[in-house]
Parts: structure tokens; C-alpha cells; sequence
């Protein structure tokens, strides 16, 4: 029955999209693709000193159509003409500024170079006052509207950022209708919309960023946001009430894109959500099993029965959403805002006077690629002391638990025997200390964690830090097969969309390739870990109590 039944995953990354087909009988990758957006890659309409990340939405256009393209030509005709669906995942919280029609204001001739016209990128922190603002404005009120959310509202979520845009730039204020996640405008785009309030949001992006929840029969009241500015005085009306899983569909592809991508004119589009979450599936997650997607940053996702998880609300995670990973389960998301971006820092730190001294660009970039693997290898040699250097990881602010985007990061026990390898490896041990604090969090507050499944970039090439996270939290972990478990996910979603599989846990299992690796805790380490974890909270206690 499922021989000829192919679907096609979408994976909008940080800096780059990636699109597979897959065979929906058994998993197998018939053919993928990957696209570097351009104008991100030129560092257009950001600034980093200043925290803003902007992405154009011609990026992601771009992306979407030569990878499907690529993917399509690859595979060839018979592949192409039994496409079934496409389901999309992408970075969040990642919103827009649209018109009535659903169009990014940076698709208009007047704001194609308005980086406040474009998505503001997850790791945007441009808007921590008003994410501050946020918070104390809940105090206010009998419903605490952030329990769903950790109790914390953060700069890199759906409301702060929208407020801040607002504020910052009249001409977008005027000519902003709604505000929308990429991960809900891509089905959007592919199904031709042309009425933003008939978009279907899905749960995942409404409910962990922007505040929707079944409790508040929708997003919480007019008045809850117009006290706290007038700019956003009716702007709920302008949104949504209703959200949807991601098992279900988007629609079916607009004639428009049937004809721009090669595909047939039935094929079904799923309902978006967030990359972490979509990953998490492709990484066959199990419940009280914590899966980290570990790229730049990384989401963590953890997944219970809604009937066990009761009334538990653990405190300063990105929220509990039922349905956002799973349908039908409580799913559980955390993360840390620096995880493989700690590692470019440093490289970046370290190459800049190559970057200076070397004229010749591929023995420049040679050098480069080669640098972590070798602080790998050298910091991999060094014994372990309860007294070595100690990091912290808020490079890019700390995201869970307990969010502050103004929160940086430190070194210190330097000396002057201190070395690049030593620095790396405290930065090694920073961040997976960052992990532990999530794991803690979840125990802590009555959510049991059982194992760790590791996925993405860093968990597939870094043995030295799944070695030392595996250390450092005492616990194994399963390193999946996958080299695109995100996008994976997304094809398993659009499988499940299509009525190929009638639940997404079935599409799981037929589609899922499984684990190749596992790290277990080296026993003669936990305990100088235990301590060197106290240190790491107790110097993390200081830099925060400083300001």
C-alpha cells in the first residue's frame, strides 16, 4: 500500500533550510537538499552588538523552492508524481509583521530593507525590556497568564518582540495588521493564502510563545495586553482563538506552488511547528526521556501522559503545551539559548588573527574547520580536577531555567598556565552544566527524566562533549541515527497529515531508523562533576546577584 507514497520534510534551521524526501513505508532518504540564505550569510539587517537578528522572508522563499526543486530532481519523475505532503518546521520564536492578506511587510517595495519589517529571529534580543515589562504586568493580575509558560516570559517569545517592534518603528505600527510565527506562514504560503485570518497557528508556536491556552479559551483577554501598553489594545481580535496540532492539515498546495515546485496538485500541507519539536519525533522520543536538539542552541523536549502530569507546572522552563510534540501527550520544552554557539565564539575568538595573517583563503579556512576538532583532542587529554577552570555559559543569555537574556557569560581559576585546550574544556563542561540545571529543574518540580537522547549537529560529530555531558549529568545517552532528524520529523508529520498513518506515533515507528550510539557515565568522574556543578552554581548565583 505504501509503496509509492513519498512526502517531503522542511527544516528551516538558523542558517540554512533543508528539505528530504522520504519514503513513508520505511523511512529511507531518497533524496535532500540544503540552502544557505544569502542575506543572512552577508549579516544583512543585523547587528549583533546590539542583539538584533533579522532573516528576510526572500530568504526562506528562495530556500523553500530551490530545495524541493533540488530534492525533486534528484529523485526524478516517478518520486515527483507520487509526492503525498509536505509538513515544515522551523526556529522560534520567530515572528512577523504581516499585512491583511498574510504578507510580510518586507515582501512591500516600502519595507524591503526594514529590518523591523522582517522575521525577528529566535535569538533577537532586542525586546528584553519589554519582556521584563511582561512579567511584572502579570503580577497584576488574579490569572497568572504565564503559568503555562514557566512563569517567565523571555525576550525571544511571540509578544515581547511584538511590542518591541511596534514601539520602535511607526510605519510598521501602521502598516501591521497581525503578527505571525514562520513556522505557521510557510503552510500559509504553500496554500495559497491570501487572508491571514483564515492561517491556521498551530499549538506548538501559540502555546509555548504566545500565551494561548485551552484554560484561557484562547490567548488572554484584550485587556491584559492593552494595560500594559495601548499599541497592543485589540490586537488579540487580530490573531487567533483557535490552534492545531501538527498531525493535521495546513490544506492542500495552491496550484501556484504545485507549478513553482514540480509537484502534483493534490499534494497535502501540514500544519508547522517548531524545529525542536518536530525533531524530537524524528528522534523518537519516549516519555521521560529528555531529547536535546543540540545545534547553535538547543530546544529540549520532554513528553508525559497528560493524566500523570496532572496538575504539575514546572517553574522557568519555555512552557507545557498538550500536543505540541505529540498529540495527545504533554509536551514538556526547555533549552539553553548557547550550546554550539559557545564553541563558534571561541573559534572565532581564536581565528581572528588568522583571519588578519593568512592571505590565503583556503589555508585560512583549512586552519578554521580544523580548530574544534584539535581543542577537542588536546582538551580530551587533560585529567580532571575539582579546582580546573570554571565557565559559565550565557554567552547569549540563559534561556532555561529561569529565563534572562541579560544574563552573560565568564571564565575564571585562570592562571598563567591557562591554555586554549583548558579554556575549551571549561567551555565544554559550561554548557553541559547548563544541561544538568534543565535536568535538575524537571526532577525537582515532579517530572521524572529517565535517559537522554541526543540529536543534531553536536550530538552526531562531538563525542567529547556527549562523553562529558554523559558525565557531568550521570545519565546515558542515545545518539540517534539521523543525520536530519528535524526534517525527518516534518516528513513524519506530513505523513500523518496525509492519512498515510493515522497517528504520529505509528509514523514513528515505520519511519524511524533508531540509535547508533550510547555514552555512558564514566563512574570515577560523577563525583569531582558533582562538585565541579556546585561551583558552577554558586559562580552563576554571583554573576546574577551582580546584575
Amino acid at each position: 500500500m505504501l509503496t509509492d507514497c513519498f512526502v517531503i520534510g522542511v527544516d528551516y534551521g538558523t542558517d540554512s533550510v533543508r528539505s528530504v524526501i522520504v519514503n513513508a513505508a520505511n523511512g529511507d532518504e531518497i533524496s535532500a537538499a540544503v540552502f544557505y540564505y544569502p542575506r543572512w550569510k552577508e549579516g544583512l539587517f543585523c547587528d549583533p552588538s546590539a542583539n538584533r537578528f533579522r532573516q528576510h522572508p526572500m530568504d526562506y522563499i528562495e530556500g523553500l523552492e530551490q530545495t524541493i526543486r533540488s530534492c525533486l530532481s534528484q529523485a526524478g519523475t516517478v518520486v515527483a508524481n507520487n509526492i503525498k505532503a509536505i509538513s515544515v518546521d522551523t526556529t522560534g520564536s520567530t515572528p512577523v509583521a504581516v499585512d491583511k492578506t498574510g504578507t510580510p511587510l518586507a515582501m512591500l517595495s516600502a519595507f524591503h530593507n526594514n529590518p523591523n519589517a522582517m522575521f525577528v529571529l529566535w535569538k533577537d534580543h532586542t525586546s528584553t525590556r519589554e519582556a521584563a515589562q511582561i512579567n511584572a504586568h502579570a503580577e497584576k493580575f488574579d490569572t497568572n497568564y504565564l503559568q503555562y509558560v514557566g512563569g517567565i516570559y523571555s525576550s525571544e517569545w511571540f509578544w515581547a518582540k511584538l511590542l518591541h517592534i511596534l514601539r520602535a518603528d511607526k510605519e510598521v505600527r501602521d502598516a501591521c495588521y497581525s503578527w505571525v510565527e514562520h513556522c505557521d506562514w510557510i503552510p500559509f504560503l504553500l496554500t495559497g493564502g491570501t487572508d491571514v485570518r483564515q492561517m491556521k497557528r498551530g499549538v506548538c508556536s501559540a502555546g509555548h510563545k504566545a500565551l494561548w491556552a485551552k484554560e484561557f479559551n484562547g490567548l488572554p483577554p484584550d485587556d491584559f495586553f492593552a494595560s500594559l501598553d495601548p499599541l497592543l489594545g485589540g490586537f488579540t481580535s487580530k490573531l487567533f482563538t483557535d490552534t492545531y496540532t501538527a498531525d493535521q492539515a495546513a490544506g492542500t498546495i495552491s496550484a501556484e506552488w504545485a507549478q513553482r515546485l514540480g509537484l502534483p496538485n493534490d499534494v497535502v500541507i501540514g500544519i508547522g511547528a517548531f524545529d525542536a519539536h518536530m525533531g524530537a519525533v524524528g528522534g523518537q522520543i519516549e516519555p521521560y526521556h529528555l531529547s536535546r536538539v543540540m545545534g547553535t542552541s538547543t530546544c529540549d523536549m520532554l513528553v508525559a501522559p497528560a493524566e500523570e502530569v496532572k496538575d504539575i507546572l514546572v517553574s522557568g522552563i519555555c512552557g507545557q503545551v498538550p500536543g505540541s510534540v505529540i498529540p495527545g501527550m504533554m509536551g514538556l520544552e526547555a533549552g539553553q539559548s548557547a550550546f554550539g554557539d559557545v564553541f563558534a565564539w571561541f573559534k572565532n575568538i581564536l581565528g581572528w588573527p588568522l583571519q588578519k595573517l593568512i592571505t590565503d583563503e583556503t589555508q585560512r579556512n583549512a586552519a578554521n574547520d580544523k580548530m574544534i576538532a584539535l581543542l577537542s583532542e588536546e582538551a580530551s587529554k587533560l585529567p580532571l580536577s575539582e579546582k580546573d577552570e570554571l565557565a559559565i555559559d550565557w554567552l547569549n543569555g540563559r534561556r532555561t531555567p529561569d529565563a534572562n537574556q541579560l544574563l552573560k557569560g565568564a571564565i575564571t581559576r585562570l592562571n598563567l598556565g591557562t591554555d586554549a585546550p583548558r579554556i575549551f574544556k571549561a567551555l565544554n563542561e559550561s554548557i553541559c552544566f547548563g544541561a544538568r540545571a534543565i535536568i535538575e529543574r524537571f526532577k525537582e518540580q515532579g517530572i521524572p527524566v529517565k535517559g537522554l537522547i541526543g540529536l543534531g549537529g553536536v550530538a552526531r560529530k562531538s563525542a567529547f562533549t556527549m562523553q562529558t555531558l554523559a558525565d557531568i549529568a550521570n545519565m546515558s545517552i542515545r545518539i540517534h541515527k539521523s543525520e536530519q532528524t528535524c526534517a525527518i520529523g516534518a516528513a513524519m508529520f506530513a505523513a500523518t497529515a496525509a492519512g498515510i498513518y493515522p497517528k504520529v506515533e505509528d509514523a514513528m515507528q515505520a519511519m524511524g531508523k533508531g540509535f547508533d550510539s550510547v555514552y555512558t557515565p564514566d563512574a570515577s568522574k560523577v563525583e569531582i562533576y558533582n562538585k565541579r556543578y556546585n561551583a558552577y552554581k554558586e559562580l552563576g548565583s554571583f554573576i546574577e546577584s551582580k546584575g
